[in-house]
């Protein structure tokens, strides 16, 4: 794939309309002052967003671009799709095997999508746009691929206990690649209406820059969505092979509110707003109160997204269904800020103050969470609004400063002073569960590692990965806080694409908002010295 580049430009302080001597005092009389008054740690936002970013890359599969910036990776399932006569060469490695999962790499696809339609200014004035469009077009290129017609989606490529046997390079894989498909006989929506979601919003992102992309995107959605609720059923019903890695707990209602309610965001059609509130309650959109949002449950994403409706909607039927969905929606938010009467309604913390749900990657959930707090945050502030819990009222600021402080643990406001996303700050997970990153890069070495030579030789290492899997969120400590960097320890070393995603816009608002203090800050400490 080939991809247009422009130049990379960072704005850190976002003062470029300031007098050139007027920046510099205001930097050093910034920096003075927080570095004598200061009690708290100040983070790099800006660091933080570019290096989750490159986190992507390294996941790539398929043939990798002249502008991969990620340089110990190169060319990978090369022959995938091959044995069933379909091109499936590209999209992402989920994690640190080398399955490409259509549902995880699907809510991936969504959550970058929406981190670039709610934050799209923040993220260009940070001179990552493109590094984010190049995220999503390098999935959705791929999902175009696999539906390659319209009642049929390719669900997977290679099989996980096949894979999990070995421990080698992506570019050296001898695994299986079998691809399977979910169509007409073996249903999936689930799959489809995710898949048909991640779409959707990409065509949102792409709408003002590549028309004709955008259409075809969308045009992709809309097939999908008919497919996923014409011909009902979970995907892992029809996909044997993904139930012990990603299997449909929750059903696939979840994803067709999801989807419907991003082709309503999409494209403005009334159909698909009938379609959420007609099965509101059937689908337990209105009925569901839920405490996580991820790749397999969507409601509290789909809750939020449809309460914001409310304003808009004028027709008081409508508006009962939305206060209902609005009422699931701030069940969540007040689950995790610890602000429902009974506490088993509430989202468990760390001794630490870290959101957790369960042992094995919870970071997931963490970062969803940021995501989720924090566009519900902005949408308050800008409609005047206040949040009212079982145990009282909630103002946006609150909100804000909780996705905040989830944010700066990841980052290393935490008991052990461990930043959880890769290659961030001076002290990070060295030992991360990966593949690729554990084993020398094929630019070094480009002899043979065999399936199991990796275990006999990398896996079992004491030593440090020789890659650094940059803005990668590993699974994060368990519920003391407490963390092993050790890469046979999954649980908790193991990263994956759906981690990173949803803090692509939350780390690009926090650091407009510290621009902009900056600023602010700057002002107030000149015009004072005038005085």
């Amino acid at each position: 794939m080939k991809m247009e580049t422009q130049p990379h430009k960072k704005h850190h302080f976002g003062t470029s309309y300031m007098p050139f001597l007027v920046q510099h005092c205001c930097l050093i009389i910034t920096l003075l002052i927080s570095t004598l008054f200061s009690t708290t740690t100040a983070f790099d936002y800006a660091d933080a967003l570019s290096k989750s970013l490159l986190y992507f890359e390294a996941q790539r599969s398929g043939r990798i671009p002249y502008n991969q910036r990620v340089t110990w990776r190169d060319h990978s399932g090369l022959t995938d799709g091959l044995e069933e006569g379909v091109d499936l060469v590209g999209g992402y490695y989920d994690a640190g095997d080398h399955v490409k999962f259509g549902l995880p790499m699907a809510f991936t696809i969504t959550m970058l999508s929406w981190s670039a339609i709610e934050y799209r200014q923040q993220i260009e004035e940070a001179g990552e746009l493109q590094h984010t469009l190049e995220a999503i077009k390098w999935g959705t290129d791929y999902f175009i691929k696999a539906h390659t017609s319209p009642n049929v989606l390719w669900a997977e490529v290679g099989d996980g206990d096949t894979d999990h046997y070995c421990w080698q390079r992506p570019e050296d894989m001898t695994t299986s690649r079998r691809a399977f498909k979910i169509d007409e006989n073996n249903p999936g929506s689930d799959l489809a209406g995710e898949t048909a979601a991640a779409m959707a919003a990409a065509s949102i992102v792409f709408r003002k820059t590549n028309t004709h992309y955008s259409h075809l995107l969308l045009h992709h959605a809309l097939q999908l969505f008919e497919f996923g609720d014409k011909y009902r059923g979970n995907y892992d019903a029809s996909v044997g092979v993904v139930k012990s890695y990603y299997a449909s707990v929750s059903g696939y209602m979840d994803e067709l509110l999801w989807a419907a309610t991003w082709l309503y965001k999409a494209t403005d059609n009334k159909m698909y707003f009938e379609y959420v509130l007609s099965n509101a309650h059937k689908f337990g959109g209105t009925g569901w109160s839920i405490s996580e949002f991820s790749w397999d449950v969507k409601y509290a994403g789909l809750q939020l997204m449809l309460s914001k409706l409310l304003r808009e909607e004028k027709e008081k039927k409508h508006r009962d269904i939305l206060e209902q969905y609005r009422t699931k929606a701030e069940y969540y938010i007040c689950s995790c800020l610890n602000k429902n009467n009974n506490s088993k309604d509430n989202v468990e913390r760390t001794p630490g103050g870290l959101l957790y749900i369960r042992e094995w990657n919870n970071m997931q959930y963490v970062s969803t969470a940021a995501f989720l707090l924090s566009t519900y945050s902005d949408y308050l502030e800008n409609t005047n609004e206040k949040l009212n819990c079982e145990t009282g009222t909630v103002d946006h600021e609150e909100i804000h400063s909780f996705a905040k402080s989830q944010v700066d643990y990841i980052l290393g406001s935490n008991p052990v002073n461990m930043s959880y996303l890769v290659g961030y700050g001076p002290k990070y997970p060295k030992r991360v569960h990966h593949r690729g990153a554990s084993i020398v890069s094929y630019k070094k070495n480009k002899g043979f590692i065999g399936c199991t030579q990796g275990y006999d030789n990398w896996y079992g290492s004491q030593e440090p990965n020789p890659n650094v899997l940059v803005g990668a969120l590993v699974g994060g400590p368990d519920g003391k806080d407490n963390f092993e960097d050790r890469r046979n320890n999954f649980m908790q070393t193991e990263a994956c694409t759906y981690n990173t995603a949803p803090l692509v816009g939350v780390f690009a608002k926090f650091l407009h908002i510290e621009n902009h203090k900056t600023v602010h800050d700057c002002n107030s400490l000149l015009l004072a010295s005038f005085k």
